[in-house]
Order: C-alpha cells, then sequence, then structure tokens
C-alpha cells in the first residue's frame, strides 16, 4: 500500500453559515472561522474542507455559485479567506475547498450570456432542448429537489436542464471551451495555496448523449442517464493531467449512486482520477422503497454489510472515505446512536467506529460535542430548499399526511445538520449576538463546547484520543481490515492487522448488554488501547449498552 498524506489525515468539515459569526448579522463567516482555529487545533485534525464561501444568491445555501473567484458578502472577503489559509497553516492544518462543478448559479455571467439568445458564445456553457414536438418537456427527469428537472427561459424559448434546483443550471461539460474555463478556475484556487477539492455531486457531470427518458411515466427518475455517465471517467482524467496532477493536493469526490467497482474506476491509483469518493449507499439505510422520506427502521445487519461490502471491495485498490453525517444528512448519534439516555456513550461508539475502519475519517462540526437532531415543531421554522420543495410536492400538491412528512424532515431534513454550532451556554449558543439565519436547537444550554471542554470525559477529548492514536498507530490506517461475527444483531466486531501487530474492535450498537463469541485466538487480548467507558472491564464475554473497546495483541 503506497502511503499519502490524505490516508493519514483526519479531516473537519465545516460549513461555514452555522459554524461562527463574527459581525452579529446572525450569519456565520470567515472571521468567525479564524476566531476559531485554536480549537480546531486542539481537537487535533489535520485538514479541514469548507463548504463553499463563494460569491451565490443562497439558493442552495452556497452551492449556487454566481462568482468561482469571489467570496460572498456575508461570508467576507478574499483578504479574509487568504488570512483563514494562513491560520490553517500556521497551525499546520491544510485547507480542502467545496468545488462546485456540475451546475452554477443561474445569475453567474456564463449563464446570463448563455441566455441571451440561441447564438451566444456561451449558449453551449449549459444544457438547452427545445420543447418536444407534442409540447412536452425535453425528457421526464425529475430533479433531485423534486419537480421537472427543466426551466422553460421566455428569452429564446427553450428549456434548459437542472438536476437541482431551477436556479442551479447544469453545465455542459461535453464543451471543451467550459471545461478549459473550469480547469482555469481550479487552478486559481490551487495556486493560491489550497491543499484538496472536494467534488460536489462530480459524478453527474457526463449526461448520456440524447438525453433519453426514463420511462413512461410523466416524470420519472432519470439517474441511470445523468449519474456515472459514459464519458466521466474521460473528464476527469483530463481534470487530473491538466491540472490535479500538478499539485500536491486531496481530492474526494461526492458521488451519490456508485457502487463499489464505480469506486474503484474513480479512485485507483493508476487511473488518475481522484483519490476517494464519499459513497452514499450506507445513507441509504434507512430508507424504504419511496426513497429518501420514507423513512423505516435501519438495522445494525444491514449498516455493517454495507461498511463490510466497502471495506473489502476497496482493501486493494481504491480507498475508503469514513462519514456518518455531513452538512446533507441528519446528525449520526440521532440517527445511529441513542441521542437520550446513551447519547455521549453512543457518540464515543461510533466515533470509535470511524476512526477505526479502513479509511479517510471526516467529521462534521459539532458531530465531536455530540449534536444532535432538531424537532421544530412547524415546517416554517426549516429553511432548506429540498426540505420545502419536498413538502410542497408531497403534502401541498400530493395530499400527503403533513404530520407523516414533518416526522420524515425530522429523522432526515438536512437542517438537522445545519443547526450552529453550539459554542455555550449563553444566548444563542455564543454563535451569533445577532438573530441566527436557522433557529438554534433548543438543547444548546447542555450540549456545548465550553462544557465539552471542561469535562474529561467528554465526547471531544474521546475524539482528540482517537485522533492521537491514529496519527501514533500505522496500523490504524493502513492495517487490514477482517470482519468477525458476521451475524450478530448487534455487534460489530472486526480486527486490523499490520505486520506481526493485530488490533481487535468491538461495538455495541444496543441499548442492552450483549455476549461476545470470539474465536478461541481472540481471547487472550494484551492491551486495551481505547474504550468509551470510564472503568473498563479486563473481561471480554460482555458488552455494556453502546460500548466500545479497541484491543492491542
Amino acid at each position: 500500500m503506497n502511503k499519502a498524506f490524505w490516508k493519514e489525515a483526519v479531516v473537519y468539515q465545516i460549513y461555514p453559515r452555522s459554524f461562527m459569526d463574527s459581525n452579529g448579522d446572525g450569519i456565520g463567516d470567515l472571521r468567525g472561522i479564524i476566531s476559531r482555529l485554536d480549537y480546531l487545533q486542539k481537537l487535533g485534525v489535520d485538514v479541514v474542507w469548507l463548504s463553499p464561501v463563494y460569491k451565490s444568491p443562497n439558493d442552495d445555501n452556497g452551492y449556487d455559485i454566481s462568482d468561482y473567484e469571489g467570496i460572498m458578502d456575508e461570508f467576507g472577503t478574499l483578504k479574509d479567506w487568504e488570512e483563514l489559509l494562513a491560520g490553517l497553516h500556521d497551525r499546520g492544518i491544510k485547507l480542502m475547498m467545496d468545488l462546485v462543478i456540475n451546475h452554477s448559479s443561474d445569475e453567474h455571467a456564463w449563464f446570463a450570456e448563455s441566455r441571451s439568445s440561441i447564438d451566444n458564445p456561451y449558449r453551449d456553457y449549459y444544457i438547452w432542448r427545445p420543447a418536444q414536438p407534442d409540447g412536452r418537456l425535453p425528457n421526464n427527469w425529475s430533479s433531485i429537489f423534486s419537480g421537472p428537472a427543466w426551466e422553460l427561459d421566455e428569452t429564446t424559448g427553450e428549456y434548459y436542464l437542472h438536476l437541482f434546483s431551477r436556479k442551479q443550471p447544469d453545465l455542459n461539460w461535453e464543451n471543451p471551451r467550459l471545461r478549459e474555463a473550469l480547469y482555469k478556475m481550479i487552478s486559481f484556487w490551487l495556486d493560491k495555496g489550497v491543499d484538496g477539492l472536494r467534488m460536489d455531486v462530480i459524478n453527474l457531470i457526463s449526461k448520456t448523449p440524447g438525453l433519453p427518458s426514463a420511462g413512461e411515466e410523466e416524470l420519472d427518475w432519470g439517474g441511470q442517464y445523468f449519474m456515472n455517465g459514459p464519458h466521466v471517467h474521460e473528464y476527469l482524467q483530463e481534470m487530473n493531467e491538466q491540472v490535479l496532477s500538478k499539485y500536491d493536493i486531496m481530492t474526494v469526490g461526492e458521488t451519490p449512486g456508485a457502487t463499489v467497482d464505480d469506486a474503484i474506476l474513480y479512485t485507483g491509483e493508476d487511473r488518475k482520477e481522484l483519490q476517494m469518493v464519499f459513497q452514499f449507499e450506507h445513507m441509504d439505510v434507512d430508507s424504504g422503497p419511496g426513497g429518501k422520506w420514507d423513512v423505516v427502521p435501519w438495522t445494525l445487519i444491514n449498516l455493517r454489510n454495507i461498511l463490510h461490502k466497502w471495506q473489502s471491495g476497496l482493501a486493494e485498490q481504491g480507498w475508503n472515505s469514513l462519514y456518518l453525517n455531513n452538512h446533507d444528512q441528519p446528525r449520526m448519534v440521532s440517527r445511529f446512536g441513542n441521542d437520550g439516555q446513551y447519547r455521549v456513550i453512543s457518540a464515543k461508539m461510533l466515533a470509535t467506529l470511524l476512526h477505526t475502519l479502513k479509511g479517510t475519517p471526516y467529521i462534521y462540526q459539532g458531530e465531536e460535542i455530540g449534536m444532535t437532531n432538531v424537532k421544530f415543531s412547524v415546517l416554517e421554522d426549516y429553511q432548506d430548499i429540498e426540505t420545502h420543495n419536498m413538502y410542497r410536492e408531497k403534502v401541498t400538491v400530493g395530499g400527503a399526511d403533513h404530520e407523516t412528512i414533518l416526522n420524515a424532515i425530522h429523522v432526515k431534513g438536512r437542517d438537522n445538520a445545519r443547526t450552529p454550532m453550539q459554542w455555550n451556554a449563553s444566548a444563542n449558543a455564543g454563535f451569533t449576538e445577532g438573530t441566527p439565519w436557522l433557529k438554534l436547537n433548543p438543547n444548546y444550554n447542555d450540549i456545548n463546547v465550553e462544557q465539552a471542554l471542561a469535562d474529561p470525559e467528554s465526547i471531544f477529548y474521546y475524539y482528540q484520543k482517537l485522533i492521537k492514536l491514529r496519527k501514533e498507530n500505522p496500523i490504524m490506517v493502513y492495517g487490514k481490515y477482517e470482519l468477525l461475527l458476521p451475524e450478530h444483531e448487534y455487534l460489530y466486531a472486526y480486527t486490523r492487522s499490520l505486520d506481526n501487530e493485530k488490533w481487535l474492535v468491538l461495538l455495541n450498537f444496543s441499548d442492552t448488554p450483549q455476549r461476545v463469541d470470539l474465536p478461541e485466538e481472540l481471547k487472550t487480548v494484551n492491551r486495551l488501547m481505547i474504550s468509551n467507558y470510564e472503568e473498563s472491564s479486563a473481561e471480554l464475554e460482555t458488552l455494556r449498552p453502546y460500548e466500545a473497546r479497541v484491543y492491542s495483541y
């Protein structure tokens, strides 16, 4: 296995709007992040991934970019960004920027030109089609944010494709001039000293030629025609050759719908595309036949099967990204742990999983203090465009039950992850002196950074310990993973081995004690490396509720 800094790194994701506000306007900003850099250094992370801070009208919270080389006014200036980069580098922390190049904002100068006339030189930067002869939409694809994926533009009487919001027109990667412009923009940031790129929905950039309809329904999911499309590898290899390979950076691609086989193609070191991908299979473990909002109970058996498949599939080629939540997903302790009686213990157990599997761990802001999902009682308190579009489609138009859909939002809504960071128990959790852009989770009096830093047994210090352990023990990064007890309903057990060393990881995913029936050769352990209970029993026979133990041999 080739060694690399990005395999050994621990990444911390910042959602700038919700991290720290420095000027009292209720919106997190760059100077707010700068004021908290010592906190990140104390935690011990190696890389900060910054969600988009570029100029944007904020239809989708910055993932709709109107100027790729400018900074959003609400977040500050390019000078602030440069100070942030320098502050991170001074503390030995790298900066990974979000790269959103499947689509831009409809307020981008390219799109303003593109929509102005059919023969404009920028027309081909986007995907335009006339209506079908019978007046129907160009095809029947549905947008990922609900409704049709096409919007009529009155100026030319044609439709443009938007796989997300209507204010996020898809870029036309078939146009070499567009690709060249994007590569130039990427170089602009890398020349400024950016150390990595997280590429938003990067496996959607190639669409099937002809843009065929998906089945006979009026609106249908067309994913088979725009996910992992026919030229995606060609485009990524070109981007790597022209730009990425010229810099010592880390790259991760967000790839919804990617399989293990797809991931091997994206991340195989000999293929020169990306270093790792974010796959979504484990994020659908509680989705029913109706998709994300059709919430069903998840089981450890299903979750473990998915994680095991990815651990095994990328064991010899490619590399895993390890995450259980981010800005698009609910809080992991509420989803996969127990955010009531066992919040602290189960948050530590889940952290143990993330940091002892093989791959690069990603921590989402607030995860390290055990922040939880929020249950707003009225729809108006939610800000997320995906949530509001889905509600309108299912309840207002479709007649679904309000309470059922509100409950699905409580469980799966993206605003669960976006409530402001809880710094202390003062007004607005110390996030802002103004009115926060999104309401806080009311539990900030009990769950906050100040409280965590004052408690030696807090989740924060457990993360700090895990990160330190990973830095000091190459087995956690490069060791071979092998599954144990594959049929157990509540225990996830596995070993990591490197050279003559072996570690045993035992995790109880339930709120009841579980008997551990290990193979004979694993019963004589040498040393307890970490555990999430203060008093750790020497015997291996039983794990307490949500207990995590890691032993070395």
